[in-house]
């Protein structure tokens, strides 16, 4: 069975009356995003500011930022799909998302935070000591630079929806906008816009476009009298799918640098547990109602040749001028934030994590320019980064093989040596990279011999990195109890404690790359 990957594909052409409102709400929608991402830039003064948004964040702020990355293009468009294909199982997409949200922020959330890093790779440093995250510096910023890009494809259907101008326009349009408000104020910014897209996605989403489109197909009875029985089953969809979803996305959303940088932004760990199990809740309801929506749709529109199509569909046909423009902002706001937390994602993986590694081992000794604290770098390195991503997605019409790569091997891969880490003292430094080693060999073999968008690769992955790592890991010396001491002493931080003013941005760590 090969996975599902739901794309923002919009064949369905725009109507042609009474559109200047929707070209109007659209407009308003680009101006204030741009007007918050000028606001991000005068408060974003220091590295900790630029990258996470200060350590600052309260409950509602990082409960929005944090529900808007990880409900994009696939969740929005994706799901609703889905919804039209399998019913209400359809919603297994975004409640796999949810849970990872639930489990990371009920089990996971308080220690990141405390640990008080910038990215993943600077917490496996941290835990097993010396130089453990090249490789997965380098397969972290491969899967955020191609969620980038995916999404920058995804947002530009809806100017091709709205507008009717070519991929590639609509591509420059979103890209130039989320470059502009990313490069300005970095993580302030794009907080500060994914709080403003969160309020249109649930305003559009869940309070227009799920009860007008219910209403069109009759209400629940309606649909009950047009739609086979397993429309309304939560298990139609296949346990083999849904065991998918929840291994790729639920644990993907464990260890990915895009997730982890929101975490990294709540104030107390308090909040980022609070804030977090909000969050996935919220998920969960939005998953829900993409499906009805679905539903609604099938009822609606019984012969649509994509099922992708049901969005751009119901949108276009049942919702009224200026409604319609605020449908679609929000899912353009799904989109963009998206793309905006994956590319300062991207951004931050390239300058933290890989490029110091790389010159510690031609220049051994000199301290890297990511430890400098200069916002140049980090503006210049989302500005160079976002032009790229532009050029890729115009390039290419899908990357959803690349994306399925990045995602095999950062759950195959990473998975293990990143959560045993955080759960298991006896984990060793040689077993971390054991696993990371064997796990990505494992993907990467098993890809070539199934195919890219089979489920097997990801299994065999995480089984040879598991076996791997408690094997190596017992058969090697513990970590040096230094190195344990330091990692105690970041954990044993008070839940309600302020990580912002506890813990200074000079606390940052710092590898030796010649450590055995």
């Amino acid at each position: 069975m090969t996975r599902h990957h739901p794309r923002a594909a919009f064949p369905h052409t725009p109507r042609e009356d009474n559109v200047v409102l929707d070209y109007i709400v659209i407009a308003v929608y680009m101006i204030v995003i741009l007007g918050v991402g000028y606001w991000g830039l005068r408060r974003s003064k220091t590295k900790s500011d630029y990258l996470v948004a200060g350590r600052r964040l309260g409950t509602f702020m990082y409960s929005g930022a944090l529900s808007a990355i990880v409900l994009g293009g696939a969740s929005t468009v994706g799901g609703i799909g889905l919804g039209y294909t399998h019913g209400l199982s359809g919603a297994w997409l975004v409640v796999a998302i949810g849970l990872g949200i639930l489990v990371l922020s009920a089990f996971f959330a308080k220690r990141i935070v405390k640990l008080k890093v910038y990215t993943v790779t600077e917490m496996l440093d941290l835990r097993y000591g010396g130089n453990s995250g090249l490789i997965s510096g380098v397969v972290m910023f491969l899967y955020t630079l191609m969620l980038t890009v995916t999404s920058t494809l995804a947002y530009a259907t809806i100017f091709h929806v709205l507008f009717g101008i070519p991929n590639i326009a609509g591509i420059a349009i979103g890209g130039t906008v989320v470059i502009a408000y990313s490069v300005m104020g970095g993580m302030w910014s794009i907080t500060l816009t994914d709080v403003v897209q969160f309020v249109i996605k649930t305003v559009g989403i869940l309070f227009l476009l799920l009860p007008i489109s219910l209403a069109h197909a009759g209400g629940f009875s309606g649909m009950g009298e047009r739609l086979a029985d397993s429309f309304f089953s939560p298990w139609s969809i296949g346990g083999a799918t849904i065991i998918t979803y929840i291994v790729v996305y639920t644990l993907g959303l464990l260890i990915g640098q895009d997730i982890w940088q929101r975490v990294f932004t709540a104030r107390t760990p308090k909040i980022a547990t609070r804030g977090g199990l909000a969050s996935g809740i919220y998920c969960l309801i939005y998953g829900i109602a993409g499906a009805l929506i679905g539903m609604a749709t099938r009822v609606l529109y019984p012969h649509l040749e994509s099922p992708d199509a049901a969005f751009a569909t119901i949108v276009q046909d049942a919702l009224p001028p200026g409604v319609r423009g605020l449908v679609l902002a929000a899912a353009l706001a799904a989109m963009m934030s998206t793309a905006s937390g994956a590319l300062i994602a991207s951004a931050t993986v390239l300058t933290s994590d890989i490029f110091p590694r790389i010159r510690a081992i031609f220049r051994p000794g000199t301290e890297s320019f990511s430890q400098t604290g200069s916002l140049v770098v980090y503006r210049v390195a989302i500005l160079v980064l976002g032009i790229g991503t532009v050029g890729i997605a115009s390039a290419v019409d899908s990357v959803v093989a690349a994306l399925t790569i990045a995602y095999n091997i950062l759950v195959g891969g990473l998975f293990v040596s990143i959560l045993g880490g955080l759960i298991w003292k006896r984990g060793t430094r040689l077993g971390a990279w054991a696993s990371i080693l064997t796990g990505t060999v494992a993907v990467v073999i098993t890809m070539f011999a199934t195919d890219i968008l089979a489920n097997e690769p990801i299994y065999f992955g995480l089984g040879t990195s598991l076996v791997t790592y408690v094997v190596v890991s017992l058969l090697t010396k513990p970590t040096e109890p230094e190195i344990m001491t330091e990692w105690s002493r970041r954990l044993s931080a008070s839940d309600s404690e302020d990580i912002n003013v506890s813990h200074p941005e000079t606390a940052t760590i710092r590898f030796d790359p010649h450590a055995h």
